[in-house]
């Protein structure tokens, strides 16, 4: 059943067919991650078809914003890692960041958000005609929308989404590292929004680090780093990466 999920997802459709031989790679158990979503609930569904329930799956976060399917997105996500047995794991994204803030304090923070991609989340919960401007009471309003929108169950599960997971020497983060700091001591900013040193600095503890965040043409398994995010929201590429002890193996939508 694995053998055959293996090459339906790597052997079919791959527009890279890309397979990074790395012998430092050593993860407790073979798994999958899917990189930056974005309201592409297409793309998601495209990958997701063809998963095993077997195989550990991971989303690097970034579910919402940018593309024109965010609510579906994370009802979908909600749904899955709910009934999963802890299978599918959806870390927090720094996009899934913005949208809480903004649910708790709109108008502090309501401008960054609607300026990156708020406006076609709130849209995809059926709040329309909110402009990237909007401030002050009216932001409240809409905060409130949105609450209403998504339902406390569906926001506390998204406030309570891990930060990092880890398998043997291979940690999966939204965007960054610090790698002059322990894994186990990494600030929650950093985790959501990077660092500078990251990805030149080599960590020297041996633990490779997975991520999204950061737009790449292609992804890539390098200088102990595995990048994914290939803008699926724009190109159309939402990559998922096979990692399993010795290597790393990539696939996308396009």
């Amino acid at each position: 059943m694995v053998k055959d999920w293996i090459k339906g997802l790597f052997g079919q459709n791959t527009s890279q067919g890309v397979d990074a031989v790395v012998s430092e790679i050593a993860p407790d158990e073979r798994f999958v991650v899917i990189g930056d979503v974005h309201g592409r609930l297409d793309l998601l569904q495209s990958l997701l078809s063809r998963l095993d329930d077997d195989i550990p799956l991971i989303l690097v976060g970034d579910y919402v914003d940018r593309g024109d399917y965010s609510a579906q997105v994370l009802r979908q996500l909600h749904y899955l890692s709910k009934n999963s047995h802890g299978r599918v794991v959806c870390l927090l994204g720094n996009h899934e960041e913005m949208l809480l803030r903004f649910v708790e304090d709109p108008k502090r923070v309501g401008g960054l958000w609607l300026q990156n991609g708020g406006v076609q989340t709130l849209a995809s919960f059926g709040i329309t005609g909110i402009a990237e401007a909007t401030v002050g009471d009216r932001a409240i309003e809409v905060a409130d929308q949105l609450r209403q929108a998504m339902g406390q169950d569906l926001l506390s599960w998204l406030a309570n989404r891990p930060l990092t997971w880890t398998s043997g020497n291979v940690t999966v983060v939204h965007a960054a590292l610090d790698p002059l700091q322990p894994v186990t001591n990494q600030p929650r900013q950093i985790c959501l929004w990077g660092h500078s040193l990251f990805p030149d600095q080599a960590r020297q503890d041996g633990q490779w680090v997975v991520h999204g965040h950061t737009i790449v043409n292609h992804a890539r398994a390098r200088n102990g780093i595995v990048s994914l995010d290939t803008g699926a929201f724009a190109t159309g590429r939402l990559t998922a990466a096979e990692i399993f002890k010795g290597g790393v193996r990539f696939t996308s939508t396009r």
